[in-house]
């Protein structure tokens, strides 16, 4: 047998790296659906806040109450400190409590939750202010990156419940090993998602203390 019939014959593995892409491009068409739900629903929550802003004022007043608007304004100063309290919310009760664990009990579970977030978060981003405006901007890609790392894990969600109801798609001989097999396709997709997310908290961070306040006074 020659060299090229044995390379053809045990086709080099796909690296590390490259399997949660590959993860990606299986289920592109479900990946562009769950893109579309996840920023269409935050940008309807968006122009709802926009179009009835008692609903914006009781989610900023809501925030005050439970202390979480002035713990930003605490952390704002402390950019490496915001950074981490941000990635731990975004990774812990976004992530983690938000959309996989309610999948790992009811198939799908997390997709309906987390739509139910994007939707309250697009009226919580609307500003009440110009220099609210102002700080959009930069948040704004904040907002764009952090919400792909959530269809990350939205994805690895959707194939949990796939593959746990329906095993033959997984090429499972249950549904035991359709779970099992949904588990590693989350832990692969897991891992660009966390990337995301530190980005994510890392710029959110910095250009909220470094870029609002030069930005507020160049445009207004």
């Amino acid at each position: 047998m020659s060299t090229q019939q044995i390379s053809i014959a045990h086709p080099e593995p796909v690296r590390f790296w490259r399997r949660p892409f590959r993860v990606v491009r299986e289920n592109m068409r479900v990946y562009l659906i769950l893109n579309a739900a996840a920023y269409g629903l935050a940008l309807l929550g968006f122009a709802i806040g926009i179009i009835f802003p008692d609903l914006v004022a009781a989610r900023a007043a809501g925030l005050e109450e439970d202390g979480t608007g002035e713990l930003v304004r605490w952390l704002v100063n402390t950019p490496p400190l915001f950074a981490l309290t941000t990635l731990g919310v975004n990774l812990f009760r976004l992530s983690a409590l938000t959309i996989v664990l309610p999948s790992l009990i009811v198939p799908f579970a997390g997709l309906a939750f987390f739509g139910y977030w994007s939707l309250t978060t697009g009226i919580t981003l609307v500003p009440t202010s110009d220099t609210g405006w102002v700080a959009l901007i930069p948040h704004s890609l904040t907002f764009l990156i952090e919400l792909q790392a959530y269809v990350l894990f939205l994805l690895g969600a959707f194939l949990i419940g796939k593959y746990w109801l329906f095993p033959r798609t997984a090429g499972a001989k249950n549904r035991r090993q359709g779970y099992v097999r949904g588990l590693r396709q989350l832990g692969l997709l897991a891992l660009p998602a966390l990337v995301l997310l530190i980005i994510g908290a890392v710029w959110e961070a910095y250009s909220l203390r470094y870029l609002v306040h030069p930005l507020a006074q160049l445009l207004l």
